[in-house]
């Protein structure tokens, strides 16, 4: 089976490395990586870390507005994938680069298999969710993380294969767990003493174009007594710049560079609590123990929230606060994604679709004979 696998953002970066290890046991596997995150550290550190395989393309397409950065995935995406001949075109989540990939992939031969498929928002405004949603319908087979998931694809009369795999970030999780809670290794930033700060992320478009929704985030955590620190994405960076945000932010939060991804997992684990509005990170947070916060109304992986391990607060500056200052005890932890082995499960059912797919191939030309 030979696989091109298409990555362009830290999120998918996260996902692919354990399947890529699964993938190159048995099979060929081509790593196209679309250069949506081109900063060293969003992008080049993950490879590193996580001994990702080097791209064996890298599109280096840049930011740019949704259209011209989509096309233009598109237009280098086809080039590759008609010079490769994959059997399959792997894509995950709902970035640029999963639309692009799938929309290239669905007009031509091989078989499009979607990691993350099934989550919904419910909030069409989001370019994430458009993303998804097409993606989901343009594939062949969808790799759900969770029975909701599948449910919710079946719901919407999909046309491909339901598979529900569990989460491949809870395979990632668990491969650098012992690096990541390695005790005898400092906190990567000075002077946090563990579960006495919280961590924040704020990165989504919908947040930091906003200047009144980033003001009130900015509140929210500045009303917190426990140090805040910010990891801080370059999107976020130049929105409190341009917004005049910068120095309200600075007086009041720790504002530090990008952390590579064990370090992040180091940091999450200590938090005596997260806020962020990343996907990705409401289940890091989940899988290490870390009540979440969610600046957010709504979210895909409601299975956490409904576990009583994360709460969404939006931008309101007082709810945040609350939710971050409250020390109530979380409730039992249920197992909500899998037992680790999504990876496993995601190389098996590619291989169980080709195999199908050979059969009917063959089926058909014995007819035709």
């Amino acid at each position: 089976m030979r696989v091109c696998s298409v990555v362009g953002a830290r999120p998918q970066f996260v996902k692919a490395f354990p399947v890529s290890r699964r993938l190159r046991a048995d099979h060929e596997e081509v790593l196209i990586h679309t250069g949506q995150h081109y900063d060293e550290a969003l992008s080049g550190v993950f490879f590193e870390e996580l001994d990702i395989p080097e791209p064996e393309y890298n599109l280096g397409v840049g930011s740019g507005g949704h259209a011209p950065q989509t096309a233009e995935m598109m237009r280098l995406l086809d080039e590759v994938i008609e010079a490769e001949s994959p059997d399959v075109v792997l894509v995950y989540g709902d970035t640029n680069s999963t639309l692009a990939a799938a929309l290239v992939a669905a007009k031509r031969e091989p078989t499009l298999a979607h990691v993350e498929a099934g989550l919904r928002s419910e909030k069409w405004s989001m370019p994430e969710e458009v993303n998804r949603v097409l993606t989901d319908h343009c594939s062949d087979l969808l790799l759900a993380p969770a029975e909701n998931a599948a449910t919710t694809l079946r719901e919407d009369n999909i046309r491909g294969d339901v598979v529900v795999t569990g989460d491949v970030m809870y395979d990632a999780v668990l491969a650098v767990r012992d690096r990541a809670l390695d005790e005898s290794t400092p906190l990567p930033i000075p002077d946090l003493r563990p579960g006495e700060y919280v961590l924040a992320t704020v990165h989504r478009a919908s947040n930091t174009d906003d200047p009144d929704r980033l003001a009130g985030i900015l509140d929210g955590l500045a009303a917190v007594d426990e140090p805040v620190v910010l990891p801080l994405h370059p999107r976020t960076d130049d929105a409190l710049r341009r917004h005049g945000l910068y120095d309200h932010a600075a007086d009041a939060i720790r504002l530090v560079d990008p952390v590579g991804y064990v370090d992040f997992l180091r940091l999450l684990s200590n938090a005596s609590r997260v806020a962020t509005d990343s996907g990705g990170v409401q289940k890091e947070a989940f899988y290490l123990d870390t009540p979440c916060v969610t600046l957010r109304e709504e979210t895909e992986w409601v299975e956490t929230v409904e576990a009583g391990w994360n709460v969404l607060v939006g931008s309101d500056a007082d709810r945040i606060a609350a939710a971050l200052t409250d020390r109530s005890e979380r409730p039992p932890k249920p197992e909500l994604y899998g037992g680790g082995d999504a990876a496993a499960r995601t190389v098996a059912a590619l291989e169980a679709k080709l195999a199908g797919a050979t059969r009917e191939a063959k089926s058909a030309d014995a007819t035709e004979e």
